[in-house]
């Protein structure tokens, strides 16, 4: 018994919320763009004006609302985009969401224990997690780490990090903080498949606190059951299908290659095929293994059995991406539309938020009043690399939202029907 892996709980979370005035519509971001242009600031020949009607055609489609947020450093001409605007917007967004949640806890930064940071593509010197620990004083011998470079799916490997690290160091708190930085990551060239990204991701940051301490579980609104993370980095197509380079012109940004599509498909296949056994009900595992018996050595041409998830899940927290993503998602596991509602809102509502948006969605359903005790919730992400992650919890109790939830102020408008 002592031997054990220690339960791991998460008694609360924290997401970002945006102050009003960083909310831009789409007539307001084609503005920007085209004040940017005339600026000099990119795009310098008239004949240039298809790439403002790419992004705008992309926004239209994108199911993005008009109340997503972009930094202070990107509303204004010249643009700032130096290391002061970036480092303002992370540590806005960070110590947003922490504050909120020690406010909501009453748990002392003096004990954390564990500390893990992930921000994809803005990682400066002295470390994001450099940066909470000198906020908040946190003692001496915190075991911090700082994940960069790990894409949109890179909150589940910190959480999965954060589990590994409680196993280890006994009766203690393990603090997670997912963001991305906006500020640094604007693409100012004319390479279309760069260009998408301006498009999507938004402002936003989450903060969440675990536990191992069996005190805490009784109020805990989550314990942790499983992790799963694949890489296919190995393939080349894989590593290849987002990378942040230069383009023709010498100008940063992140390419989308052609095979992400297949990549993503293919990812996703592995983590399923992987989590399956660990949450699904004995009757779909048997109709799986069947039909895989039936397709390996009787009849090749036979499809491949997709399970039921429907069955081990009651709520699903798919990454916010872009809309392809969610619609594709919906139509290969067979879920309903009220399944990806949190995920479509949350892409409506924040815009894609990277490694974050699976904990909007998370709050989304409890400021909906859906989550009951019992209920298990799966969160699925995928990102550069490229990888496909998942995390499952059960709930210990019937969910309440947390205090500023970040839907508080707009769940009477929730859902919106989304016009594409």
């Amino acid at each position: 018994m002592l031997s054990r892996p220690k339960p791991v709980y998460l008694v609360d979370f924290s997401c970002y919320l945006p102050p009003s005035h960083l909310k831009v519509s789409v007539k307001t971001l084609m503005e920007h763009a085209r004040r940017a242009r005339e600026a000099g600031v990119c795009w310098k020949n008239k004949e240039n004006d298809y790439l403002i009607e790419f992004q705008q055609k992309i926004l239209e489609r994108s199911g993005l609302g008009q109340e997503t947020c972009i930094p202070e450093g990107l509303q204004c001409f010249p643009l700032q985009q130096d290391m002061a605007a970036s480092r303002k917007e992370t540590a806005e967004v960070i110590f947003g969401a922490l504050d909120n949640l020690f406010r909501n806890t009453g748990v002392k930064p003096g004990e954390i224990g564990i500390l893990v940071v992930n921000s994809s593509t803005f990682n400066p010197t002295p470390s994001l997690a450099s940066m909470i620990v000198n906020k908040y004083k946190l003692r001496d011998n915190i075991k911090s780490l700082n994940l960069g470079g790990m894409g949109c799916s890179a909150g589940v490997i910190a959480i999965d990090v954060a589990k590994g690290l409680l196993q280890v160091h006994r009766n203690t708190y393990a603090i997670v903080v997912s963001t991305e930085n906006i500020t640094q990551n604007l693409y100012l060239g004319k390479n279309k498949s760069m260009l998408v990204t301006n498009c999507l991701f938004r402002v936003g940051g989450a903060a969440i606190l675990l536990s191992n301490r069996s005190r805490d579980r009784s109020r805990a609104k989550y314990e942790l059951l499983h992790t799963v993370r694949i890489h296919t980095g190995s393939d080349d197509r894989s590593f290849e299908c987002a990378t942040q380079e230069e383009d023709e012109d010498g100008i940063i940004g992140v390419t989308l290659t052609k095979n992400l599509p297949m990549v993503a498909a293919r990812t996703l296949k592995i983590n399923i095929a992987t989590l399956g056994p660990l949450v699904l009900p004995m009757k779909e595992k048997l109709a799986f293994f069947v039909t895989f018996l039936k397709k390996k050595y009787f009849r090749p041409e036979l499809k491949n059995y997709t399970p039921d998830f429907k069955l081990a899940f009651e709520h699903f927290c798919i990454h916010a991406g872009g809309r392809a993503l969610i619609d594709e998602l919906e139509k290969n596991l067979k879920l309903s539309p009220l399944h990806v509602e949190a995920s479509r809102m949350t892409l409506h509502r924040f815009g894609n938020t990277s490694s974050s948006s699976i904990w909007y969605e998370l709050a989304y359903t409890e400021a909906k009043g859906r989550m009951k005790e019992g209920d298990r919730i799966w969160q699925i992400a995928l990102g550069s690399g490229f990888k496909c992650n998942s995390s499952v919890w059960v709930a210990l109790r019937n969910v309440k939202p947390s205090v500023h939830n970040p839907w508080e102020d707009c769940m009477d408008r929730y859902p919106v029907e989304i016009d594409i």
